[in-house]
């Protein structure tokens, strides 16, 4: 939601199109969620439909992070059911004149299946790739060594790593570093603008699941970070890395691991904080605070 957010507020990027897959909770709400988050930003930005479950691995989704919705506490709309001629990943790349930059912020399944359908179309249409993925140092937020994206998929992002796309690797090295305090969170729930409020229904239930699970108070808020990165590219520190992922079952399931032999990607070491939370401050809680609950905007995006 703030990642979405952010970037619909963010001028300085052409949205181009949103692929929706499972993750949080099951495509056909993630969807509806998108569709919501959109008409209360006042967008309209062309959606696509991806992985609806892992390559191989039985669906898991966080109920118990962000609730049966996907949203918290947030007010939705009924999911609907989820139609198959909404265009998958690869149809909306193949629509795209010239190379763009694809941020996946959840499993990476639909990027492994656009890769096994058309390759080259993947390979020609993504310039740069974003991914919000794995952990190196840090521990696992899924099992003692796995983060909860590649341990849903190890063997789509297997699939994406063999690839050699230019991928730069965000993992919860850093993303762990993006927290919420609880003022910044209640402070919109004093609102007068039911977006706020609205806004603060959805972190309520992750700020509750943060305190109850570890004892934190106030709520990570990883997928924030790639976004930032196109924004301010010296938030984030990278290095070279030979990385691969632990396709076993048990708890190395998902666990990425540097090894000589693995494939040369770009890894997050560092960010720096300061340089990311004035983008949700400035951009996407002043607009919440401001926005008009039901404004829809009648402009199209650039697809």
């Amino acid at each position: 939601m703030l990642a979405l957010l952010l970037a619909l507020a963010s001028p300085e990027l052409e949205l181009r199109g949103i692929s929706v897959s499972y993750g949080n909770t099951v495509v056909e709400n993630a969807y509806r969620n998108t569709v919501e988050i959109m008409r209360r930003a006042g967008k309209r930005i062309t959606l696509a439909v991806g992985a609806r479950r892992p390559l191989k691995r039985a669906l898991a989704v966080a109920h118990e992070t962000h609730g049966a919705s996907g949203l918290g506490y947030a007010e939705l709309p009924p999911a609907g059911v989820t139609l198959d001629w909404v265009k998958s990943l690869d149809r909306l790349l193949v629509e795209q004149p010239e190379p763009v930059t694809l941020v996946t912020l959840g499993p990476v399944t639909s990027l492994a299946l656009a890769l096994r359908r058309e390759p080259d179309l993947v390979r020609a249409k993504v310039g740069r790739h974003i991914a919000m993925v794995g952990n190196l140092g840090a521990r696992g937020n899924t099992t003692r060594y796995a983060e909860f994206n590649a341990w849903c998929d190890p063997e789509a992002l297997d699939t994406v790593l063999k690839a050699e796309l230019p991928t730069e690797l965000i993992g919860l090295d850093v993303t762990r570093q993006a927290v919420l305090a609880p003022p910044e969170v209640t402070r919109l729930a004093h609102s007068e603008s039911t977006n706020a409020r609205w806004m603060h229904d959805a972190l309520r239930f992750y700020m509750e699941f943060h305190k109850q699970a570890e004892g934190l108070d106030g709520c990570i808020v990883n997928d924030v970070l790639p976004i930032a990165l196109l924004l301010r590219p010296d938030a984030l520190t990278f290095e070279e890395q030979r990385i691969v992922v632990d396709l076993s079952d048990g708890e190395h399931r998902g666990h990425t691991r540097v090894k000589p032999d693995g494939t040369r990607v770009q890894v997050a070491t560092q960010v720096e904080m300061s340089r990311v939370r004035p983008l949700l401050s400035e951009r996407v809680f002043r607009w919440a605070t401001r926005a008009t609950p039901t404004q829809t905007s009648q402009e199209g995006a650039t697809v």
